[in-house]
């Protein structure tokens, strides 16, 4: 059995938000859970796996220096301590931004590359929202990344690289990164797997993967509300044959670069106003809450479509959640009116909600106001899944209009027979590309020199 150490670091960080994320805001796993995360017998694959820890955060704005130092340093040491390791497979996100660190994945993966030594044969998992560059390129053997966005292939995803380690360490031909870089960033919003021309794209790569000498073909969308200098897009091919492997990268970055003009939102989107106007007599809705949306990095506690849609009358409203532990605190000790919005940094207005009824449950408090419901809730979090909502014993047909802090809606509420609409709001995860401060991704870049890339 080939001894094979797991573990790793996943969270997206938007460099516009002003909220810091200290290690309270990782969730670790470890032991028997961590080799669940990976659906593979790996004693059929001739694997012995050696589960080191796990870090994952709801994504959010920067990683604080010294919460990246201490989780690298406990991730050495414990990877030192696994030794001798015949390979490594890395559970990885990719958009990881640290202040003083332009890469800091890059950083993490060459240094367990300098660990287990040059014979070891490392794989990584990653979100295709993920950067990549030479370094992390270069410390790897084999790569795989989500072939789907909203994600619904991540467990798939970890599966394919540690099918590709078990082979690799088999016996086979050993396999090496190749990668091609994409002057070209857009929001997941705007390349969504479910909708053209990201839908035939994404369709295209399992054929790449029949080619000899290839393993497995990626196209990495990056992620753009970072302002660094490895915010790109990239094709990235795992491959036996490194010719083949190169014209595979360059043939799927071609075909994205070919498409830019058609990247588009994945469903009706404007301007808040216009928004609350479309809603006006529209039926049953979903309103997507796009700049703030914390599974994308938004801070998740700004208080403007609330209310927007408080002023505009509109009736009968669930709003999930405004991230606000005072707000929430409040309520837990019965307070008649509460003031919510902004609380932990991410501007908009301050709300006043007199407080109709409420109760808590769990982290969250709902209150009722103003012929609104409101989650307000202790930590960050979203509401993607219809359990996170039975959960909180609300059933979504009694709310004729549901806000979510979103962008893309995830599969369980676009799947709603409702409107669907997405408001181009404010906040550290804004759709409005242009005004975004533009000072250290590589130029040019795809939108945001269009004239010129």
């Amino acid at each position: 059995m080939k001894r094979v150490a797991i573990g790793g670091l996943h969270t997206e960080c938007s460099s516009y938000s002003p909220l810091e994320q200290q290690r309270g805001d990782f969730t670790r796993t470890e032991g028997d859970a961590l080799v669940r995360m990976v659906p593979v017998d790996f004693a059929a694959l001739g694997l012995a796996p050696l589960p080191l820890f796990h870090e994952r955060s709801v994504p959010g704005g920067p990683v604080a220096a010294g919460c990246f130092a201490a989780q690298r340093g406990e991730f050495m040491e414990a990877l030192r301590a696994a030794l001798p390791l015949d390979g490594v497979l890395l559970l990885m996100h990719g958009a990881m931004f640290v202040p003083g660190t332009d890469d800091p994945e890059g950083e993490f993966v060459a240094e367990v590359r300098d660990i287990v030594g040059p014979e070891a044969v490392i794989a990584a998992a990653f979100d295709l929202h993920g950067q990549i560059t030479d370094r992390i390129v270069r410390s790897l053997d084999i790569f795989a990344a989500y072939r789907t966005a909203p994600h619904v292939d991540v467990e798939e995803t970890r599966a394919r690289a540690a099918r590709m380690l078990a082979a690799a360490l088999a016996g086979g031909p050993r396999p090496s990164v190749h990668w091609t870089g994409v002057p070209l960033l857009v929001p997941g919003e705007m390349s969504s797997t479910f909708v053209e021309p990201c839908a035939s794209l994404y369709a295209a790569l399992p054929a790449y993967d029949m080619r000899e000498g290839v393993w497995d073909a990626n196209l990495m969308i990056g992620y753009v509300w970072a302002d660094a200098p490895r915010a790109t897009a990239a094709a990235v091919v795992t491959s036996t044959d490194r010719a083949a492997g190169r014209r595979a990268a360059d043939e799927i970055a071609a075909a994205y670069w070919d498409a830019r003009d058609r990247l588009d939102f994945d469903s009706e989107a404007m301007p808040l106003e216009s928004a609350l106007t479309a809603l006006r007599g529209a039926g049953p809705a979903i309103l997507a809450d796009s700049g703030d949306n914390p599974t994308a990095g938004g801070v998740g506690d700004r208080a403007e479509v609330l209310d927007a849609v408080l002023r505009a009358g509109l009736p009968g409203a669930l709003f999930a959640g405004i991230a606000d532990p005072e707000a929430y605190a409040a309520v837990a000790a019965g307070a008649r009116e509460i003031l919510t919005g902004g609380t932990l940094g991410g501007g908009g207005p301050r709300v006043t909600l007199p407080v109709r009824s409420a109760h808590i449950a769990g982290d969250c408090a709902i209150v009722r106001s103003r012929d609104a419901t409101i989650v307000l809730t202790r930590r960050r979090r979203p509401f993607h899944d219809l359990a996170d909502f039975a959960a909180l014993g609300l059933d979504l047909a009694d709310f004729p209009l549901l806000v979510v802090k979103s962008g893309y809606l995830s599969p369980d509420l676009r799947a709603l027979p409702r409107r669907q609409i997405m408001a181009l709001t404010d906040g550290a995860v804004s759709q409005d590309l242009a005004a975004l401060a533009n000072h250290r991704r590589p130029r040019p870049t795809w939108p945001f020199q269009k004239e010129r890339a």
